[in-house]
């Protein structure tokens, strides 16, 4: 009857080994639970689609990731009102509380930036940066008329007052920002009730906002972000190129590139390869030009410029085509952005030299080509067509002549006698047609 016993001493043994193994789990939960995280994207740039869409991304992989928040590191001189409305209403909509952080020292927040800093669940600027001048400016290349612009800002002015009012911040400073331009620095800023506070780096402004409450999409939160583990969120390759692209100046380059590779494939037909750079090139240009303010009667004036420029190679005007086509391309450069925005201007000191050298390749390059299409064939049968023959006999109508070593039968309309000196006029199959030289 000892069985019995030995089996209740099991059975405790398994129930005391079961406890202790789901002790240890309960104990190692809450060090798994309480390891936070914070998402760090950083943008520096205008604000355009290729921000928007980097923005929206970072916000849904921290959300995919349960971040304690997202830190929007944001150094921008202003963008797109539309890529600045998607940025906003991204924020808006985000579970993940979001701190925009204006840095590093140096850096801004102007026009757009303004906007999408007001909009953030916790606006921070780094020691030596500066908020302001969001005035819009206009979209067309000039100045928009008192009733327009007057529409324009007040808009601005509506929507700028309604972000300050939702997260709690200066409204009168907000519409200023919009109405006078007005800028200050960080510790205006956070005096002001702009901004809610000044942090020296990332660490500092973690500390900072550690314990705060913030309301998202999902409800209150409380962040808890002191020991948080910070992980970056890069740009992808796509992005980066597509943002390289986004460079008026860069799309500009291209522009020009490909039509100079598409033009000099139809001048010299065959090269192959100044046509598929060009068709390159102008596809990455188009795509650009999708992404920036392009006025359109900017980019005809381009066109314009370079038909002037094939059109004097064609029909030499004594300079007044070329004269027209450096001054259509000019004007069309200026132009062919259509916002008075600096940061979506076209260099000087890339027009010049881009005119300067459109100016060289179709004068040179272009002319060249298109005068050797012209030329008079110097190999084949048609290359024998006006050399020097000397007759071997007596050339009546029949005869032989001798050209380059070789000897020809030849035939002629006039009596041509032995060792006078003959043109060719025509071949005809393995004979020459020739007539007396006057030489």
């Amino acid at each position: 009857m000892a069985v019995f016993p030995k089996r209740r001493a099991a059975r405790r043994r398994r129930k005391a080994s079961l406890f202790f193994i789901l002790l240890g789990l309960l104990l190692s939960l809450p060090v798994f639970s309480s390891e936070k995280q914070v998402n760090l994207a950083t943008y520096e740039g205008v604000i355009n689609p290729v921000a928007a869409e980097f923005i929206a991304s970072s916000i849904a992989e921290a959300t995919k990731d349960q971040a304690e928040a997202l830190v929007i590191k944001l150094d921008t001189p202003g963008g797109l009102d539309t890529s600045m409305r998607m940025i906003i209403k991204e924020i808006n909509a985000s579970e993940v509380p979001i701190v925009v952080y204006v840095a590093p020292p140096g850096g801004r927040a102007a026009s757009a930036g303004v906007f999408i800093t007001m909009a953030a669940h916790i606006a921070a600027m780094a020691p030596g940066t500066n908020i302001g001048a969001a005035h819009p400016v206009a979209m067309g290349g000039g100045e928009m008329d008192k009733e327009m612009k007057a529409k324009v800002e007040n808009d601005a002015v509506a929507y700028i007052k309604s972000i300050a009012e939702k997260r709690g911040r200066n409204v009168k400073w907000a519409e200023e920002a919009v109405r006078k331009s007005v800028s200050v620095p960080e510790k205006e800023a956070v005096a002001l009730k702009i901004v809610d506070l000044v942090a020296e780096d990332v660490p500092s402004l973690l500390k900072q906002i550690d314990g705060r409450e913030v309301v998202t999409e999902s409800g209150k939160h409380v962040l808890r972000t002191k020991d948080a583990k910070v992980k970056e969120v890069s740009m992808g390759m796509r992005l980066r190129i597509l943002n390289a692209l986004s460079d008026p100046n860069i799309a500009y380059i291209l522009m020009l590139l490909g039509i100079y590779g598409l033009i000099f494939e139809l001048s010299n037909p065959g090269a192959i390869l100044p046509g598929v750079v060009g068709a390159i090139c102008l596809i990455l240009a188009f795509y650009a030009f999708q992404t920036l303010p392009v006025n359109y009667a900017g980019l005809l004036l381009l066109l314009l410029g370079l038909i002037m420029f094939i059109a004097e190679i064609k029909v030499p005007s004594y300079g007044l085509l070329t004269v027209g086509g450096i001054i259509s391309m000019i004007l069309g450069s200026l132009m062919l952005m259509r916002s008075d925005a600096p940061f979506f201007r076209i260099s000087w000191a890339v027009i010049i030299p881009s005119v300067a050298t459109t100016a060289l390749f179709f004068v040179f390059v272009v002319g060249m080509a298109l005068r050797a299409q012209r030329a008079k064939p110097v190999t084949g049968a048609e290359g024998l067509v006006g050399m020097t023959v000397t007759a071997q006999t007596d050339i009546a109508p029949h005869g032989r002549v001798l050209l380059q070593g070789e000897l020809w039968e030849a035939i002629s309309d006039e009596v041509i006698k032995q060792g006078e000196n003959a043109v060719v006029k025509a071949v005809d199959g393995l004979r020459l047609v020739v007539k007396r030289s006057n030489q």
